[in-house]
């Protein structure tokens, strides 16, 4: 009993402190990532949250430049030249923006890249977040959203499908429902009452004509997103087809825009001398030509074949 009383007693030697710092700092970095990765894995918002770190900007979306151009102009640049534009109260940043068209167009593609390029925090509002079972808690967390908003200023309100609850009002909808709603239309016109609030409520949505007035009167600077090209129909029919094949397709697409320009101003005069752009009809007349050229020079090289 003496020799385990000294045992204890004795002061730990230089190693034995070394070593058991060690196995301290192994066993507090394992069960530190041991839980964060049980966090994460039962984590439900766990999908969103790595959407939301994807990096959009303007190089990842083609054939919008239009569309482009106009959001660089009308709400990018009052919110990166805010010093400047300050004191200018027609010139400040639209406190709601809709962007309208077919489904796939690249309506939530835009505005992230709109968030991104403006420096702006930007908040995905999924309508099914702002239902809840307790009665008064829906206006709750849409109050909440708009305060959390503002304090991340400059930021972006965006809302896929905003036609999904922002619908026209009727008489057969529940009372949740157009409480919710009246809170939502509520909140933005708290941000237009402020002029150097810098926080925009950003939606998308296929079926504009859905949406109720109020809505289209607070979302006044509208966009009309329409991509003329489906690039994935286009590379189906174009599998097999080496990369000046593809070159050629386009000259030909190009080229049948022309032929038809100018067929049209030697029948009648046009005031604007402008070659419309190219369409997914015009492209699918080039795969069609840039087949059968390929069909018939196959067929002749085993005509040859079979002659040798």
């Amino acid at each position: 009993s003496m020799v385990h009383a000294e045992a204890f007693s004795r002061p730990l030697s230089r190693n034995e402190v070394v070593g058991l710092i060690f196995r301290l700092t192994v066993f507090g970095a394992v069960t530190y990532f041991t839980i964060k990765w049980m966090v994460d894995a039962i984590d439900p918002t766990r999908k969103q949250k790595l959407e939301a770190q994807k990096q959009v900007t303007w190089s990842d979306i083609a054939g919008l430049d239009d569309v482009i151009t106009d959001l660089k102009d009308t709400v990018i640049l009052p919110i990166k030249k805010k010093h400047l534009l300050e004191n200018f109260r027609l010139l400040q940043p639209p406190k709601g923006v809709l962007l309208y068209g077919p489904p796939g167009c690249g309506k939530t593609l835009i505005a992230k890249a709109t968030a991104k390029e403006a420096g702006c925090q930007f908040i995905n509002l999924q309508p099914s977040t702002l239902t809840d079972k307790w009665y008064g808690e829906s206006q709750k967390l849409a109050a909440a959203v708009f305060s959390l908003a503002i304090k991340l200023q400059p930021s972006i309100i965006f809302t896929d499908e905003i036609d999904s609850f922002l619908r026209n009002c009727s008489s057969s909808d529940h009372e949740a429902t157009a409480m919710m709603k009246a809170q939502f239309m509520s909140l933005s016109d708290g941000l237009d009452t402020d002029h150097r609030c810098q926080v925009i409520v950003m939606g998308a949505t296929n079926r504009p004509q859905d949406l109720d007035s109020a809505i289209m009167r607070r979302t006044p600077t509208r966009f009309h997103i329409n991509q003329h090209v489906d690039l994935l129909e286009v590379a189906q029919e174009t599998d097999g087809f080496s990369g000046s094949d593809l070159k050629e397709m386009c000259r030909d697409a190009a080229l049948l825009c022309v032929r038809e320009y100018v067929n049209s101003t030697s029948e009648e005069s046009h005031d604007e001398d402008e070659i419309r752009p190219v369409q997914q009809q015009d492209l699918h007349r080039a795969i069609e030509k840039m087949k059968k050229s390929k069909d018939a020079a196959f067929q002749n090289v085993l005509t040859h074949v079979c002659l040798d």
